[in-house]
C-alpha cells in the first residue's frame, strides 16, 4: 500500500491581520506634507458701527496692475517684472516726509512719506497667467524680505535667520507690508 504524503500547510488565517496592522502602522506613521501656500494675513474683521475704511494718501500707493497677457504696468506704465522688486524698495524706502530714521531714501515727491504709510496695490485680471501672479507676489516678498534685511543688519547686526522673535517682529513693524489686491474684469 502506497503512503500518500500530505504537504506541508501555511496557516493564512492570520495574514489578514498581520496587513491590517501594516496598513495602521503606515498610517500613522506617514506624515502629509501641510503646503502653506501664499502667507498673507486679512485685515481683522469690522465691527458693526466703526468705520474701517482706510485712507492712504496717493503717493502713498504703489499701483501693480497685471493684464491677461501677462504684462506688468506700474503706475500705468509697462514696466519687466525684473524691476519690479528695484522699483518696489525704492518706493517703500522714499522717506518722503523725512520721519523714518533707518530709511535710505531719495525723499521723491512722488514715492511714499514713511514705509509705515506705503501700500501696494495689486491688480489682476481673470485670465492672468498664474505663474505669473506668483512671480509678481514673489518678487514683492523678495523686496520687503531686503528692505527688512537691512534694517536688521543696521539695528541688530545680524542676519535675518539669526533675529529673535521680538527682533523680527520689530524688523516687521519698521518695513509692514500692506497690500491690497484685486481683480478686474475689461
Amino acid at each position: 500500500m502506497r503512503h500518500l504524503m500530505k504537504s506541508p500547510e501555511v496557516n493564512a488565517g492570520s495574514m489578514a491581520d498581520i496587513a491590517f496592522l501594516l496598513l495602521i502602522f503606515f498610517l500613522v506613521t506617514t506624515t502629509i506634507p501641510n503646503d502653506k501656500g501664499i502667507a498673507r494675513s486679512l485685515p481683522p474683521p469690522c465691527s458693526p458701527g466703526e468705520v474701517c475704511e482706510d485712507t492712504f494718501n496717493e503717493r502713498n500707493v504703489f499701483r501693480i496692475t497685471i493684464n491677461p497677457e501677462g504684462e506688468l504696468l506700474i503706475n500705468n506704465e509697462l514696466t519687466e517684472l525684473t524691476q519690479l522688486r528695484m522699483l518696489v524698495k525704492d518706493f517703500v524706502d522714499n522717506n518722503g516726509d523725512a520721519s523714518c530714521t533707518h530709511c535710505f531714501g531719495k525723499q521723491l515727491a512722488i514715492s511714499s512719506d514713511n514705509p509705515r504709510k506705503a501700500a501696494i496695490s495689486l491688480t489682476t485680471h481673470r485670465d492672468t497667467p498664474y505663474t505669473y501672479f506668483i512671480q509678481v507676489q514673489d518678487e514683492l516678498t523678495a523686496a520687503y524680505f531686503e528692505l527688512r534685511e537691512v534694517y536688521a543688519k543696521k539695528e541688530f547686526k545680524k542676519e535675518m535667520d539669526l533675529l529673535s522673535q521680538q527682533e523680527l517682529e520689530q524688523a516687521r513693524k519698521a518695513y509692514p507690508f500692506h497690500i491690497s489686491e484685486a481683480s478686474i474684469r475689461y
